[in-house]
Parts: structure tokens; C-alpha cells; sequence
């Protein structure tokens, strides 16, 4: 049992720990680090729309937490780009992990 958990430890942060899930990661705080400064620094004449983009850059993991009352929409970003990380992840695994040359094209 303790080879089995060691292995889906392994697995999440191979999946995790990647340019692709990586990089999606830092948009991610990218853009929340932006909409800290629009929302503390930035005066409006009217309300700030920056607060959207959030949800947009974890869609649509996160629009599922949209209309839960209290903190939860928030829990739902973060649940949100972890969700698309690991799905990018495993996309780039998936695309780097196969052997160079083993595709149909190289048989011609």
C-alpha cells in the first residue's frame, strides 16, 4: 500500500511540476497579483471589472463555484487552476512522454 502511495505522489507531482502546468500557474498569479493592485491601488470612478478575469484564466472549473454563497467562489479558483494544471500536465506528459520517431510518418 505504501509503494502505491508513493507512486500517485509521484505521479501528481510529475504531473504538477512541468513547463506546461507550471507556466499555466504563473498566469494564474499573474493575473491575481494584478487584480490586487487594480482593486488596493487603482481608484475608479465606478466599479473595477478586474476581479472577473480570475475566474476566466481557471474556467470553467471555477464558474462552477460561481454562485456559492460566502468564500467559496474563491475556493473554486483555486480548486479551479489546480484542476487545469494538472490537466495541462498530464497533456504535456502525455506529448513528451512518447518515443521520438515511433509515429506513422516514420515509416514511410
Amino acid at each position: 500500500m505504501a509503494a502505491a502511495q508513493r507512486s500517485a505522489g509521484t505521479t501528481f507531482r510529475r504531473t504538477l511540476l512541468n513547463p506546461a502546468a507550471l507556466g499555466y500557474l504563473a498566469v494564474v498569479a499573474a493575473v491575481w497579483v494584478w487584480i490586487a493592485v487594480d482593486t488596493l491601488l487603482v481608484t475608479h470612478a465606478d466599479a473595477s471589472m478586474a476581479g472577473v478575469w480570475g475566474f476566466f484564466v481557471t474556467a470553467p472549473t471555477s464558474f462552477l463555484f460561481v454562485s456559492l454563497p460566502g468564500p467559496l467562489p474563491l475556493v473554486g479558483v483555486a480548486v479551479g487552476a489546480l484542476v487545469q494544471a494538472l490537466a495541462l500536465g498530464a497533456a504535456y506528459r502525455w506529448a513528451t512522454g512518447r518515443p521520438r520517431g515511433q509515429g506513422w510518418a516514420s515509416h514511410a
